[in-house]
């Protein structure tokens, strides 16, 4: 059967990870109880370890942010054996301390969206703990992978597919958080309640409209920089990977010790 410990899911851009994998590249139609993924899943060889990759959008940006199927998504990489997730995202720059190219590991994160499925649970009393979004172990493999990161700060996500008018944007940077994106919800939430450790990785491809220096954001602009980034998020995932301590014990899955769960977890 099919396996792999480790997922990267690639975001706006990122549409394969594994080219030049040893041993070649798997790939395996998930069917799940909510529907197909956005593609199939490929498996390959990563430092060692057996990682899947799954573009978030598809392979030519079939979903839009809000049509995502975020659910069938992580639901069929635990259903391969992931226990892991790496996520890289496209993101916006709110406030001054981030520039266009900055790769930031964040630590906090605000949900803005509405109308997405956002939960495996559906009867029941099931309440998952939430208070810090990201994997510590995950999140310091990313930062330690890549020095020049700036670790820690709060990630808003939108529903999009539109950008944010200034006010909106202006709004955002005064609550305080530093980045803004359209794919980080419900995402982080429903690996942790698949019991799997996320993190993301986000490349600032943009300062948002009402930032200081903002005036505006277009699509080619924010495809462009992620373009040009691409081989650099290439080797520090590659890096991030082989250094990934056992998710054994991690919180991340450890919550639902001894709770009754009212949705499988495959």
């Amino acid at each position: 059967m099919a396996h792999a410990d480790v997922a990267v899911i690639g975001g706006t851009g990122f549409y394969s990870f594994l080219d030049g994998s040893p041993g070649g590249v798997e790939e395996h139609a998930v069917e799940t109880p909510y529907g197909a993924p956005s593609a199939p899943v490929s498996i390959g060889t990563v430092a060692g370890r057996r990682v899947a990759f799954l573009p978030r959008h598809g392979r030519h940006h079939e979903h839009p942010p809000h049509r995502i199927p975020y659910r069938a998504n992580l639901w069929a990489l635990r259903s391969l054996g992931v226990r892991q997730v790496l996520a890289p995202c496209a993101v916006g720059g709110l406030r001054a301390e981030v520039a266009p190219g900055d790769v930031v590991v964040p630590d906090q994160l605000v949900d803005r969206t509405h109308g997405r499925s956002g939960t495996y649970v559906e009867t029941g009393a099931v309440h998952l703990p939430f208070a810090d979004p990201y994997c510590p172990r995950v999140s310091g493999a990313l930062l330690a992978a890549a020095p020049d990161a700036r670790a820690g700060g709060a990630m808003v996500v939108i529903d999009g597919p539109r950008f944010s008018t200034r006010a909106e944007s202006r709004h955002y940077a005064d609550q305080g958080w530093t980045l803004i994106n359209m794919t980080g919800a419900p995402e982080a939430a429903l690996a942790r309640e698949l019991r799997m450790c996320y993190s993301a990785i986000a490349l600032v491809t943009d300062m948002d409209a009402g930032a200081e220096t903002g005036e505006g954001v277009g699509q080619e602009e924010v495809f462009a920089l992620f373009r040009a980034n691409l081989d650099r998020l290439r080797g520090l995932l590659t890096r991030a990977v082989e250094g990934l301590p056992d998710p054994e014990g991690c919180t991340c899955s450890s919550w639902a010790d001894g709770l009754e769960l009212t949705y499988d977890v495959p």
